[in-house]
């Protein structure tokens, strides 16, 4: 067995791991019977194909790519029943707050103009950032969350993306636009400019 695989059989070492695998994929699934579930059939996947992890990549880099995959399939099963009625309300709540961010001739409004971050590559190192996004993106529309967080974390092309949530590029670009301005708004007041202080 390959001295990287084992740090699975290593108690320690897997409670921290499945403690990860678990915020991660909360973040992603936003239900955490379904997190768990993930997880789960993850490291049993890992456990089960030790032979496969050839050692070029850290361990815990090769079960998080498993995990990934274990949350795309989800979603790609979920999307199929998915209420598009249900999104919508979420969607226009959204646009109303997005709207209120500018004046008529689309300049931003007083106040809502985006402030100085300071180093934001420093707070990325921060695990408290890290706490401080995932109560942001909970404050999302959870379509809007999806969709963000299939792009950005899990890699999905534009394309896939709309593929898998049967979007438009436009609209999907729009969506991608929204929830980026909506974790500014929210880093904004309760990170960069609230002396670090939680939603």
């Amino acid at each position: 067995m390959n001295a990287g695989v084992n740090l699975l059989i290593d108690d320690v070492y897997l409670a921290e791991i499945r403690r990860d695998m678990i915020k991660f994929a909360h973040l992603q699934l936003r239900d955490e019977a379904q997190a768990e579930d993930v997880v789960q059939e993850a490291l049993v996947a890992a456990l089960d194909n030790t032979r496969e992890f050839a050692g070029r990549s850290a361990v815990k880099t090769w079960i998080f790519a498993i995990l990934k995959n274990k949350i795309v399939d989800l979603i790609r099963l979920q999307v199929r029943t998915t209420n598009v009625s249900a999104l919508s309300t979420e969607e226009e709540s959204l646009d109303q707050a997005f709207e209120s961010l500018f004046k008529t001739n689309a300049h931003w409004s007083p106040g809502s103009r985006p402030s100085n971050w300071g180093d934001p590559e420093e707070s990325l190192r921060e695990q408290r950032f890290w706490e401080v996004f995932d109560a942001c993106l909970k404050h999302l529309p959870a379509n809007t969350a999806r969709v963000f967080m299939m792009r950005e974390f899990l890699e999905f092309e534009t394309a896939e993306v709309c593929q898998e949530l049967s979007l438009t590029t436009s609209n999907c670009n729009v969506i991608l636009h929204r929830a980026r301005n909506g974790l500014r708004r929210c880093l904004e007041s309760n990170w960069f400019s609230a002396g670090e202080q939680p939603c």
